[in-house]
């Protein structure tokens, strides 16, 4: 097999993870606010109002209120996390629960590194490779890959919400390969979606490659 100049990997499920599940840490920070919600009510809620949002892409703001409206989309899913659980009602200051929800996300706790990422770094770097983060996450990706060790193994991060393009678009996979002057065919995505990384990948002439870190799927 060829040896690709470029490989680019998912964030969220490809790299990292997050420690337990979500709805565990929406539920542990809604007690601090006198909310009390069972986390797998909330892991069901969250995937339904996940899905059922519109790609995190701001075609109409400015650079400078990106990170405003990265704010507010998550808001949003978890309002609709929260509502379908039927317990929105509860909360006295539901902004100030958000508010601290969102700034721990944007740090390395909830977090953890799958166990074969680092070596698999450090092999593709010594044998030249380069390597870079393509992901739907939000501008809080730099920050979280700092926390976690990681971000020195990549010469160029990818995130959606700057460059106004979300996976599975071609366009997203296309500023990406720019950044290393590298064409499709060179290159490889390495992600957990099979519609996003895998298929969207191939449709822009990128070896895909999914990998499943949920066995039970």
């Amino acid at each position: 097999m060829k040896k690709p100049k470029v490989i680019f990997l998912d964030a969220v499920g490809t790299l990292f993870g997050v420690k337990g599940s979500v709805g565990i840490i929406y539920s542990q920070i809604a007690q601090e606010f006198g909310v009390t919600v069972a986390p797998e009510t909330l892991n069901k809620e969250f995937i339904k109002s996940f899905k059922s949002a519109p790609p995190p892409i701001f075609l109409d703001a400015d650079i400078k209120d990106i990170p405003q409206r990265e704010f507010d989309w998550w808001q949003t899913i978890a309002l609709n996390t929260f509502e379908g659980a039927g317990v929105l009602h509860k909360f006295s200051d539901f902004p100030a629960f958000f508010t601290e929800l969102y700034i721990h996300f944007g740090t390395p706790e909830p977090w953890y590194v799958y166990p074969d990422v680092v070596l698999a770094l450090i092999n593709w770097r010594r044998l030249g490779v380069e390597l870079g983060v393509l992901s739907n996450f939000d501008s809080r990706l730099y920050l979280v890959l700092q926390g976690l060790g990681l971000k020195e193994y990549f010469d160029s991060i990818t995130i959606s919400t700057q460059v106004r393009a979300a996976k599975p678009d071609p366009e997203i996979f296309k500023i990406a390969l720019n950044k290393h002057q590298c064409c499709p065919e060179d290159s490889w995505h390495i992600g957990d979606s099979i519609t996003d990384d895998y298929e969207g990948a191939k449709a822009a002439g990128m070896r895909g490659i999914w990998i499943n870190r949920n066995p039970s799927l």
